[in-house]
């Protein structure tokens, strides 16, 4: 099996904590994204994937992107650790929040967008962050009304889940942006307790061989 990733991508940073708390060791191949405009445009990584983001799977003839996808395929192929609730009630409650938090808001302050608003768009570094924390803002607040409801260390009572895989990396990138964490205690509590977990540590962005 082989891992295509990027220490400082959210999507390959979810991927990175599933195969941890699952005790998978794939052979680790690293794009880098901004290096010489971006190893992801290369023809090699094209061919493999066209979209040229990362992360991507491959398992013998399975060539897999989107973070989800993979998390999905990992859950079928190496069931325990459960990321997923047996309930399928709940199982659809998670999977909501995962694609609230993939779809919804990491696409907003992905580097491509981030690129392509201080590059053809002409803003400034500080019009580009204006731009990053008002759609973080936009959907952290949702997701604390949300799991207001539900949490407990985690996103759904105390057990991992594909949400909080999906919210770690989301509140780094917060973080990372410097937006003010107060008005989000319930995210703030739960990204505290992941990130002291063995798995989500060893996935950090900065533990990483090719972090910079």
């Amino acid at each position: 099996m082989e891992f295509y990733s990027y220490w400082r991508s959210s999507a390959a940073y979810r991927v990175r904590i599933a195969l941890a708390l699952k005790g998978l060791q794939p052979d680790t191949r690293y794009v880098h994204l901004l290096r010489e405009g971006g190893e992801q445009r290369s023809a090699d990584y094209q061919a493999l994937n066209p979209a040229q983001l990362v992360p991507v799977l491959v398992d013998g003839d399975l060539k897999l992107n989107q973070s989800l996808a993979i998390l999905e395929y990992l859950e079928a192929l190496h069931p325990t650790p459960a990321l997923l609730p047996k309930d399928l009630k709940q199982a659809m409650q998670v999977r909501a929040v995962a694609l609230d938090i993939a779809c919804d808001i990491h696409p907003l302050n992905n580097l491509r967008v981030l690129q392509y608003l201080t590059g053809p768009l002409g803003l400034s570094e500080q019009q580009k962050l204006h731009w990053i924390q008002h759609w973080l803002q936009q959907g952290l607040q949702a997701l604390e009304l949300r799991l207001q409801k539900t949490a407990g260390s985690c996103c759904f009572g105390d057990e991992v889940t594909w949400a909080d895989i999906c919210l770690i990396p989301q509140m780094y990138n917060a973080v990372r942006f410097s937006l003010d964490l107060s008005a989000y205690p319930t995210l703030k509590r739960i990204y505290q307790h992941c990130t002291s977990l063995p798995a989500f540590m060893k996935a950090s962005p900065e533990q990483q061989p090719d972090a910079q």
